[in-house]
């Protein structure tokens, strides 16, 4: 990560920040690694460590632009019923990673967190993701928030299990609960939501990923592996998201008065998407 950046992508880097907004929080949905490595004759474990490093470009180049926060769903709790062969070699790359990259996120001023069920990941991988996010807890930059053994659905049942208990000690009242309350019990509640939902290898699903957080993400689709993702597919993502017209359930003309009250025209521009 501590590479110096080449001048053509510093411009671009520069245009891409006077265009438009640059999304605060974005989340990937980072599919593809096996069908990466099919096309090419290979075994899936190499289309998996290619998606490594594809990790670190994305990372750096979050961190460049100004992106706050970068949730990456890394494994989620489906990826369990994976053959077990597979399973470990993931777990060993991710093992590896972390031990390799750390120095990089301090160096980069980047801060590591988790979402999921990390009691269920092996022994080692816990103690160096303990390790990593006490090593990592001031650094300022950017938050780069790993989802491990994560779903959705899990996320949403424990945060209800959690309400029942405060409600059932009397700590909470029933008609307390609303959206604020409920997001202060989910495992991203020191998180803003994403403002910018990727996802490779050109699924149309969210495959259990955030789905409370998402609501009013905007959503960009590519049909590129994500071994093949590199920062100017990331780029031309955030370049789709600044031409979204955000309404939050309002209509145009009450968002362009909000908008235009603010000195910004970004909002009029027209929505795109890119593939």
């Amino acid at each position: 990560m501590s590479k110096k950046k080449s001048a053509s992508d510093e411009k671009l880097q520069n245009e891409l920040k006077k265009s438009g907004e640059i999304p605060k929080h974005i989340a990937i949905i980072m599919d593809g690694n096996g069908r990466w490595a099919k096309k090419r004759g290979l075994p899936r474990v190499a289309g998996h460590k290619r998606g490594v490093d594809t990790v670190k470009d994305i990372v750096e180049a979050c961190a460049e632009i100004g992106v706050k926060y970068l949730t990456l769903y890394t494994f989620s709790t489906e990826n369990w019923k994976r053959p077990k062969e597979e399973v470990s070699t993931l777990m060993r790359l991710l093992l590896n990673s972390l031990r390799d990259r750390v120095d990089e996120l301090c160096e980069n001023d980047i801060r590591l967190t988790t979402i999921g069920d990390t009691d269920s990941l092996p022994y080692e991988v816990q103690k160096q993701l303990k390790a990593d996010i006490e090593r990592t807890k001031n650094n300022k930059k950017m938050i780069l928030n790993l989802a491990l053994s994560y779903s959705g659905r899990w996320e949403i049942i424990e945060a209800v299990k959690k309400i029942s208990r405060a409600v059932e000690k009397g700590d909470l009242k029933p008609d307390e609960i609303n959206e604020q309350l409920f997001s202060k019990f989910l495992t991203t509640k020191d998180l803003p939501d994403p403002d910018l939902v990727i996802r490779t290898s050109g699924e149309f699903r969210v495959s259990n990923f955030l789905l409370w957080q998402i609501a009013y993400s905007e959503f960009v689709i590519t049909d590129i592996y994500w071994p093949d993702f590199n920062r100017h597919h990331l780029y031309e993502s955030i370049r789709a998201f600044q031409k979204r017209e955000r309404r939050f359930g309002k209509v145009s003309e009450q968002i362009k008065k909000e908008v235009n009250s603010k000195g910004v025209t970004n909002a009029e521009k027209l929505p795109s998407q890119i593939s």
